[in-house]
Parts: structure tokens; sequence; C-alpha cells
């Protein structure tokens, strides 16, 4: 039997360089199948991920405590918490004891509609006695002092009524006025978190002249449209 002996010299070079060829022609074919067949490469995103956007909060019953003249906007309240992101009790509570949901309540300062919102608020044009723009322009500044007090109830309400300078002031330092509209606002509300069927703190409000209020509010919904 002979033996066939390995080339050597340049023709070894040349058979691996041909072998080598042969090799990665091979290997850039089944690299072009792969992409054909399921798409291009790609590279994941290096950035950083995107946040999650924020859930409105859950639409909440409103406790039967609110006088019938605040619940006569309910469904309307429930609509509009939900483009500020506000709790719907919240939001009916601010309704309670701005105007006790009277559409039309005009204060001595010129406070107008459902949310008693001050002229300077409005754009040139808008209806301030138009519930929705009303509610618009009240809530949303509801919601940018609620967000600047880091979501400190109280604290928002008592700049909802005083104005945002109340944010950076002690309690002490608030007039007398913001200091019972705080306080009502945020028992009242307390007790429509915790599921009451009464609050106290409400009757104190409604003895404290919120009765006139809501009667005024009761004889103006008799001829108000349903929203």
């Amino acid at each position: 039997m002979t033996r066939q002996d390995a080339p050597s010299g340049p023709a070894a070079l040349l058979q691996l360089l041909l072998s080598l060829f042969t090799v990665g022609a091979l290997s850039g074919l089944v690299l072009i199948w792969a992409s054909a067949a399921t798409g291009p490469l790609t590279t994941a995103a290096t950035g950083p991920p995107t946040p999650a956007p924020t859930a409105p909060p859950i639409a909440a019953e409103l406790p039967p405590f609110f006088t019938p003249s605040v619940r006569f906007w309910a469904p309307a309240i429930q609509r509009w918490a939900a483009q500020h992101r506000l709790d719907p009790r919240l939001v009916a509570t601010v309704m309670q004891i701005e105007s006790c949901g009277d559409p039309r309540a005009l204060s001595r300062a010129g406070a107008q509609g459902l949310f008693q919102v001050m002229p300077y608020h409005f754009a040139p044009g808008e209806d301030p006695w138009d519930p929705d723009t009303n509610a618009r322009r009240g809530l949303g500044f509801l919601r940018q002092m609620l967000d600047r007090a880091n979501g400190d109830v109280r604290l928002a309400l008592a700049a909802y009524n005083g104005g945002p300078l109340r944010l950076q002031q002690p309690e002490a330092y608030w007039p007398a006025e913001t200091q019972r509209y705080a306080a009502w606002g945020w028992g009242i509300y307390r007790d429509a978190q915790s599921g009451r069927d009464d609050s106290p703190t409400l009757q104190d409000w409604m003895a404290a002249g919120g009765q006139r209020l809501c009667r005024q509010a009761e004889a103006r919904l008799r001829s108000w449209p349903t929203p």
C-alpha cells in the first residue's frame, strides 16, 4: 500500500487559502439565508425605559350624605374627575362647600359657578357659567394645587380657597376663612373616603350657613336639565 504525501510549499499554501475561502463563503450564505428568513437583526434600545402612563383614579361612588343638589351632578362629577385624575369624592366635596351644586352661584368676591372660579381663570370668550367650562378651569386649578402639595389634600384645599401662597405658609398664618374651608373640606372628604353614610363635618358646614346655599341650589336645579 502506497501513502500519498501531504502537499508542501506553495501548493500547500494555495490549498489552505482555498479551504478558508470556501468556509467563509458558506458562512456568508448561511447568514444571508437566515436574514431573509427571519428579518434583519436589530439592536436593543439603550435609552431609559418609557414610564407607564398614570392611570386615572378608580371611579368611586358618591356617599349618600352629599346633599341632593350635589348628587344631581354625579354622572358629570365622575366624568370630570376622570379627566383631571381626581377622586370623584374630592370633586363632590369641593362642589359641596363651594356652591352646593348651584351652577349660577356667585360670591361677593366674584367667584362663579359650580366650583366658584374667579373670572381671571377663564380665557377670553369662555362662558364661566357653563358647567363643563367651569369644571375644567376649577378642577384644573385643583389638580395643579394637589400636585404642588405632593398629594396633601388639606393643603391643596387651602390653596384652592386662598391661593398658591398657602402652600408655603404654616396653617397658623392662613386667613380664618381658609382655615375653616380646609377643615370642612378635609373632614367631609375623610368621611367620604371611610365609606360613612353620614358626615358630622358636613352637618357642621350646613349649620354654619350651608343650608341657605343648598336651598338656593335646589330651587335652581328644579328647572335645570339632567347632566
